[in-house]
């Protein structure tokens, strides 16, 4: 029986043959300055990488109609370290072009989340204005995850690998990548359970990469739990997309990394 992420990755093999025709011939020009987020992680006690995303294939529509430059805007304002912005559009409404009016919009690293399974891809995220691209090691085997990851260094960029479970998190530590993001969220059933940070955190916090924890964090308690596990940042998405409130979301998020509670 198929899961959410196989067919994702199908329909984006498809994605893949027309972008590989689009950028036939088109070289990688060096038109962005760095922008690293690894040196972001290393000053601040709890960085946010704020999300941009319109839908998602568990949520469905989430706030399709908001601009992206006013949102990302707001997000740096209220204290972001990072923006990620989805790029696949038939299921999160995304795309390279939301990447470039993101990079035009604010000056912090910009996170290419997208399923990352050909240099094209890479390739595309880079000459858009990306900073770092996120490889699943759920989408890869082994020995491409180590061919994407060495690719992207090589063009400039820093890789978030994401895991889910013990046998990913091996996969990531062996890649020798720097910047581990564990998906709270199971991509083959897209439930969400922020014990899978509390499990694996640790040890990828003892093997010496920097751990960022993904999906599900919507409160101070939530944050309180990550940090815990010893998160060095939060990647949040549809908590932002959706509040009425996004500069008190913010400021709730950051006050629990003082121990604090909100009344």
């Amino acid at each position: 029986m198929s899961t959410i992420l196989d067919l994702i990755l199908a329909e984006k093999s498809k994605q893949i043959v027309k972008l590989k025709e689009e950028m036939a011939g088109v070289k990688i020009l060096n038109q962005y300055k760095k922008r690293p987020f690894l040196e972001r992680l290393q000053t601040e006690h709890l960085s946010i990488i704020a999300e941009f995303k319109r839908a998602s294939p568990s949520k469905g529509d989430i706030n399709v109609n908001i601009s992206l430059r006013e949102q990302v805007l707001d997000y740096v304002h209220f204290g972001a370290a990072a923006i990620s912005i989805l790029t696949d559009t038939p299921f999160f409404k995304g795309s390279f072009t939301d990447l470039a009016t993101g990079r035009k919009a604010v000056d912090v690293p910009i996170l290419c989340k997208d399923f990352i399974i050909d240099e094209v891809q890479i390739r595309k995220a880079k000459i858009v204005g990306a900073d770092l691209i996120l490889l699943i090691a759920a989408a890869l085997e082994a020995s491409r995850l180590k061919e994407l990851s060495d690719f992207a260094f090589e063009h400039g960029l820093e890789v978030l690998v994401e895991v889910h479970n013990e046998a990913e998190m091996e996969l990531a530590l062996s890649s020798g990548v720097k910047l581990i993001g564990v998906n709270n969220r199971d991509l083959k059933s897209f439930s969400v359970d922020l014990s899978v940070t509390e499990s694996l955190g640790p040890i990828i916090k003892k093997e010496g990469a920097f751990l960022i924890s993904e999906s599900g964090i919507k409160s101070v308690e939530d944050v309180k739990r990550v940090i815990a596990a010893g998160a060095n940042g939060i990647l949040v998405g549809g908590a932002f997309m959706e509040t009425d409130n996004l500069e008190e979301m913010f400021k709730a998020l950051k006050y629990a990394q003082i121990g604090g509670t909100l009344g």
